[in-house]
């Protein structure tokens, strides 16, 4: 059986070659920063946080094991997924943040059509939600969590994750609806 690339590049990562460490880097940078930058806002910071990741990454591959292609960017996503949580717990008062208990509840339209918007107008637009929306609706819809798993991670009520998230949406939904009108009245 042929060893794909991931396999050969995890192989040189346990031997801790410092070339694979760099290719490392460079295949996945990208992508690891924009998962990051999901949550966190500051550039400065995002890149702490990437460095903290890569630091952990280097000290725990013995840890990982290979469960098939797609197995390392994973692994490597939950941990960047994991050091920008505990950078925002760290860095803000994240309980308050997610405290809703006076926040009115926001009602959600019909789901609003976001097929010809780009990409990064969207993440951008998640970019700036709260951060305790923000934060939910990430680990709600990229990373798959339940809402009883959010409020674990966070220490919160679940029904304060499945507000959070409901709210998150409907801002999300005024802000897409925002960008269509002035986008039609360009155009008019």
């Amino acid at each position: 059986m042929e060893l794909n690339k991931e396999q050969i590049l995890i192989d040189r990562l346990l031997l801790k070659e410092e070339a694979a460490w760099k290719e490392l880097f460079e295949v996945y940078s990208g992508n690891l920063t924009y998962i990051c930058s999901r949550y966190i806002i500051d550039r400065d910071n995002v890149h702490d946080v990437l460095q903290n990741s890569f630091i952990k990454m280097f000290r725990s591959i013995e840890s990982f094991q290979y469960r098939g292609s797609g197995s390392l960017r994973a692994w490597m996503s939950r941990i960047v997924v994991n050091e920008s949580l505990t950078f925002l717990k760290k860095n803000s008062d994240f309980k308050n943040c997610i405290d809703d208990s006076e926040l009115p509840d926001m009602t959600v339209e019909e789901e609003p059509d976001i097929q010809h918007i780009p990409e990064a107008v969207i993440m951008e637009m998640i970019r700036d939600l709260p951060e305790g929306y923000r934060t939910v609706f990430n680990l709600f819809v990229f990373e798959e969590k339940s809402h009883k798993e959010i409020a674990e991670i966070m220490g919160v009520a679940e029904n304060s994750s499945a507000s959070q998230f409901h709210r998150a949406r409907a801002a999300l939904a005024q802000k897409i609806r925002e960008y269509k009108r002035l986008k039609i009245a360009q155009y008019e």
